[in-house]
């Protein structure tokens, strides 16, 4: 199982929110740049980044940010939030990220997720956000009107091999990710899941491993100090791609 510790950036500095509430954003660390070097000492191989202006506006933002981290660091970047055509989809993966995120596209648009999947694999994932397991779209402000497990078949029948799943109600709460939805998830497609959302000490990345998930981001977590990086990744066990 593989743990990516988060950095979400806000008009160039890191932020966390609370169930996605935009009004909630605070300041976590100094920088995304020494985060991301404290996350390589810790043995992280992968990091979480999320645009959230580019999530709110429809367009890519920070795109700097996210590309200096992924050239310094060396961290494989996952990265999601205002990314909505293949014009954007070919800058980042061809300038050095890893992995690109689609949210709001794969509701409104999957036709883009089949083309994007269709020329890049797996470096594709589909994150799906939900309230009630209900999808939520564009930076969670609106209703997808399609229920979780639904949405996730249609991307799984698209070719999507990896989804990133967040409960909204837990996110920054520190209160647990939604196993039950999470298992039930699993259970039903084939992709790889990564939980997001709530994760907050060991017991919640020993439950994640218990469910065979491919992986955990881990955010407020970590700047909390509920949860020991280290220690994280060295449950998780092997970090694979």
């Amino acid at each position: 199982m593989i743990i990516l510790p988060a950095i979400d950036i806000q008009n160039g500095t890191c932020v966390r929110l609370r169930k996605g509430d935009f009004a909630t954003a605070h300041q976590v660390a100094e920088d995304p740049f020494s985060t991301a070097a404290a996350f390589v000492q810790a043995g992280a191989k992968w990091i979480h980044m999320v645009d959230l202006d580019g999530a709110k506006s429809g367009e890519a933002k920070n795109a700097e940010i996210f590309l200096r981290v992924a050239k310094e660091s060396g961290l494989k970047v996952e990265l999601g939030g205002g990314i909505r055509d293949m014009e954007t989809i070919d800058f980042y993966l061809e300038e050095g990220i890893s992995r690109v995120i689609l949210g709001s596209v794969a509701v409104k648009n999957p036709g883009l997720v089949r083309e994007a999947v269709a020329k890049y694999g797996e470096r594709i994932a589909v994150g799906i956000d939900a309230k009630d397991g209900v999808v939520a779209t564009e930076g969670w402000l609106e209703s997808g009107n399609i229920s979780y497990l639904a949405l996730a078949g249609k991307m799984a029948e698209a070719g999507v091999k990896k989804i990133i799943f967040t409960d909204i109600s837990r996110d920054g709460m520190l209160s647990g990710a939604n196993f039950e939805q999470l298992s039930l998830l699993n259970n039903t497609v084939s992709c790889d899941i990564i939980a997001s959302g709530g994760i907050r000490d060991l017991g919640d990345i020993a439950k994640c491993k218990e469910l065979n998930l491919y992986g955990a981001i881990c955010g407020k977590s970590i700047y909390s100090g509920t949860l020991s990086l280290p220690e994280a990744l060295e449950m998780a066990g092997e970090q694979s791609c």
